[in-house]
């Protein structure tokens, strides 16, 4: 597709949805939807970042619900991240793509966090654009957190309560990222689940029913040329008007 005609979002969200429901489909456990949906993910990301002009791509991979989950799932998913972190972390380097995180630390293994502290380090100089994994995450949390980062600092005399304001307060949440513009859930189902409240609140969404192991790069610039047809609106203010 010709990136150049389309109209380009410069931070798309994706809530990574459908891996465990596509393996059941296909006669297999849930963790092989996991693991065929992480080599998806890196595939689909870096074409996103590399091919498309997209500046942010944030990606939903684990809420801090999903700790409910079985423990045998939670096992498989946390040893999954541990590996695919440790493999693709050259990948993202090479093409010159910075790698953040979102979400909580806690409760996450040490080799967990050991890898994804590993793969921010060797990434953090990068430009040609952010993914960012939203993992132990959860909006409302995020919000709790900035609130509690901003009490701190209003304690110790940091900042003034007249310094509090919407365009402060993305400094204090895990990112500091512009908002979302594009907001994407694969699966078929239509809600947000706690993802990115904030930042996500005048985005666009669009909820295609492949699941996420097939939402591949004709997935996604069927999404594109979706987004491209929207005509954005900010409190009745047309947004390329807005924002030329």
């Amino acid at each position: 597709m010709d990136y150049s005609k389309m109209k380009i979002p410069y931070h798309v969200g994706i809530i990574v949805d459908g891996n465990g429901r596509w393996a059941e489909e296909h006669g297999k456990k849930r963790s092989y939807g996991h693991k065929i949906g992480s080599e998806n993910l890196e595939k689909i990301s870096r074409y996103i970042l590399k091919k498309t002009g997209i500046k942010v791509l944030s990606v939903y991979v684990f809420s801090t619900e999903n700790f409910k989950r079985s423990k045998e799932e939670v096992d498989y998913l946390m040893r999954l991240f541990t590996k695919k972190f440790k493999s693709d972390a050259k990948k993202y380097q090479k093409e010159n793509i910075k790698v953040v995180f979102s979400g909580r630390r806690e409760p996450l293994s040490e080799a967990v966090l050991k890898t994804m502290d590993e793969i921010t380090e060797m990434t953090k100089n990068n430009t040609g654009g952010i993914l960012n994994f939203c993992l132990n995450y959860g909006g409302h949390a995020e919000i709790i957190d900035a609130c509690l980062k901003i009490h701190h600092e209003l304690e110790n005399g940091n900042i003034k309560e007249e310094d509090i304001s919407e365009n402060v307060f993305p400094h204090y949440l895990y990112q500091d990222l512009p908002p979302i513009d594009f907001l994407i859930r694969t699966s078929g189902e239509y809600r947000t689940s706690n993802f990115m409240l904030w930042q996500a609140s005048y985005a666009e969404f669009y909820f295609p029913k492949t699941y996420f192991p097939d939402f591949n790069e004709e997935e996604f610039d069927k999404a594109i040329l979706e987004y491209t047809k929207r005509d954005r609106r900010f409190g009745g203010i047309d947004y390329e008007k807005k924002n030329p």
